[in-house]
């Protein structure tokens, strides 16, 4: 009997278990348009004898971030003190983000979402996407023109309430023939902008998780700006770039490592 099953439940489990907080809904300010998915990243800058040193931007695509004014979705498990759910309205939203060149992606540094939380009274409790799990190149040149499964992890658009419930995406990604990488299969409204993941049998009863990249407005088949391109772009930024209004330098507070290996269950 296929295993693949059980491989295909271990890998929703892992990815919700190791990103279910990283998402973030938003939309144009008081609008139903311009629906998308931001998501925490940590970019690895350097490692000490105390933890590693990271660099934190929310990520998104660029089209979606290019509004004056949006509004987040919060969720109470993102928030300590926990709240009920509720907007955080943004203000000179674009003027927040920086376009990385010919990707199709924006970032937006996060310290002014931190300063936010602590004059409210409150801190941010997400997961992030970090280094350990976005997708290096050899992972990206392992992808060929056959789909292999992939998982979005996104925000719909609730019919008539509107609501921005996360769910998981089940389709696929391949290599397209000019060799870039589409997402193959229907993608919700709100969806773009979200992280794309794929995993892979490692021998055994193991599976590497991998974020493959971000998916990306389309037409019939919606593009990913994959993490390889992504973390070479963010490498590039710093230090020469001028960042976006409340950037933050390098995060050394301590941090463990997150797993990147999985066993499935049963």
């Amino acid at each position: 009997m296929s295993d693949l099953p059980d491989l295909h439940s271990a890998t929703i489990d892992a990815i919700v278990g190791n990103a279910g907080r990283a998402t973030l809904p938003f939309q144009r300010l008081h609008r139903e348009d311009r629906h998308a998915t931001a998501f925490w990243f940590n970019e690895l800058v350097g490692t000490t004898g105390e933890g590693e040193a990271v660099r934190q931007y929310l990520v998104t695509a660029s089209e979606p971030a290019r509004v004056e004014n949006a509004e987040f979705t919060l969720r109470p498990e993102l928030c300590a003190p926990a709240m009920s759910a509720e907007k955080l309205l943004m203000t000179d939203f674009a003027g927040g983000w920086i376009h990385l060149d010919g990707l199709g992606v924006a970032v937006m540094p996060t310290a002014g979402l931190h300063a936010h939380g602590v004059r409210k009274g409150w801190r941010w409790t997400t997961d992030e996407i970090t280094d350990g799990i976005a997708a290096e190149e050899e992972d990206v040149a392992g992808l060929g023109e056959k789909p292999v499964a992939a998982y979005v992890l996104g925000h719909d658009v609730g019919a008539g309430d509107g609501a921005r419930e996360q769910a998981v995406v089940v389709g696929g990604v391949a290599r397209t023939g000019s060799g870039g990488v589409r997402w193959v299969g229907d993608l919700p409204r709100g969806c773009v902008g979200a992280p794309v993941f794929i995993s892979a049998p490692v021998g055994g009863n193991s599976f590497k998780l991998v974020c493959a990249g971000v998916v990306l407005p389309g037409d019939d088949h919606h593009p990913i700006a994959t993490f390889d391109r992504i973390r070479t772009a963010l490498r590039a930024l710093a230090p020469d770039a001028t960042p976006a209004r409340g950037a933050a330098g390098p995060d050394t507070r301590p941090r463990e490592p997150k797993r990147r290996w999985w066993r499935r269950r049963g």
